[in-house]
């Protein structure tokens, strides 16, 4: 009879979640579908140009770099070759087009998940744009310097681009939203099996250092990891969940959801750039070194705020009342 009430619980809080994000994900991905279809990212991509040459790397990218910015990495990956052939580009090019894809992209979708915990649209955006060219920065001017990675780039799957329409789109739509579904259900059933048995609170208090040097507190290890190997949107779908249960306070909801726009897909998403000729060192060591490192320095300037400062500019009151709430009642 137990089994049955936790299963029933696991299921419901399943499927609140999931409508939660299908109310974000499916209108803004149609949206960008629109964007996308009707030439509004090529119209706009001339105007990013100057950005990509100061990262070293072709102009014809700039379209990739706002595909994958608006879209996802999926819609950057499948058109990369097909604006700039292999041969024209280094390991050093490609790796620096991978950072700033794999902590820029789907901006819409994730950013609107991570907002609905509480932290403001705007400033967590603004500040995973600004980590995202600092990193690509970074590498961009260490490879200038050492000529590091200069050899020819040489992939090992060459995605094809091949346009396939709203059909297309609206069975990558479904595909995507029964995964979804499917991963989160998966994620509530291991989280509460380990939570039972006592295995999650090993695992937290093992990681806790790690997290610990990027202001993470033991509260917010659970989904960071979640984030971290699987990615935002079901990182953010388990901190929204911890936002409404009251289990985490704002300052801490802040600082998890900075971490994982820094370093978030770290499995398959750096899979994908490794296929393309990115180098594994950069996009997955220093990147998860830079995301610890910048999250700290946040973490030590939000944590000193004022609350009415924090409050203004960094989370939604209404959902500070709410986390508040909860946590009292």
């Amino acid at each position: 009879m137990a089994v049955i009430e936790h299963a029933r619980a696991i299921l419901a809080k399943t499927v609140r979640t999931y409508w939660a994000l299908i109310k974000i994900v499916v209108p803004i991905a149609v949206l960008a579908q629109v964007l996308v279809a009707t030439g509004m990212i090529d119209a706009i991509s001339p105007f990013f140009e100057p950005l990509m040459q100061l990262y070293g790397l072709a102009p014809e990218l700039a379209l990739a770099w706002l595909t994958g910015l608006f879209v996802g990495i999926w819609g950057a990956v499948v058109i990369v070759f097909t604006l700039v052939p292999v041969e024209a580009m280094s390991q050093a090019d490609m790796t620096v087009l991978a950072a700033l894809l794999l902590m820029v992209h789907a901006l819409p979708i994730e950013q609107r998940i991570v907002s609905q915990a509480g932290p403001g649209f705007w400033i967590t955006t603004a500040i995973r744009l600004g980590g995202g060219l600092i990193f690509a920065a970074l590498l961009h001017l260490t490879f200038e310097m050492t000529g590091w990675l200069a050899a020819p780039v040489d992939p090992v799957w060459i995605p094809m681009s091949e346009s396939e329409g709203w059909g297309g789109f609206a069975r990558g739509l479904l595909e995507t939203l029964f995964w979804m579904f499917a991963i989160l259900l998966a994620l509530n059933v291991v989280l509460e099996t380990l939570r039972l048995s006592g295995v999650l609170d090993r695992i937290t208090h093992a990681l806790a250092p790690f997290f610990g040097l990027a202001g993470i507190g033991a509260s917010g290890v659970p989904c960071s990891i979640i984030g971290a190997f699987l990615g935002l949107t079901y990182g953010g779908g388990m901190i929204v969940q911890e936002a409404r249960s009251g289990t985490m306070p704002p300052r801490q909801i802040f600082i998890v959801c900075v971490f994982m726009g820094f370093a978030h897909g770290l499995v398959e998403d750096t899979l994908v750039f490794i296929a393309l000729g990115a180098d594994f060192t950069s996009i997955f060591v220093a990147r998860l070194i830079f995301s610890v490192v910048a999250s700290a320095l946040i973490a030590r300037r939000i944590n000193r705020s004022p609350d009415a400062v924090f409050y203004r500019y960094c989370f939604r009151e209404r959902a500070a009342r709410r986390v508040v709430s909860v946590r009292s009642g």
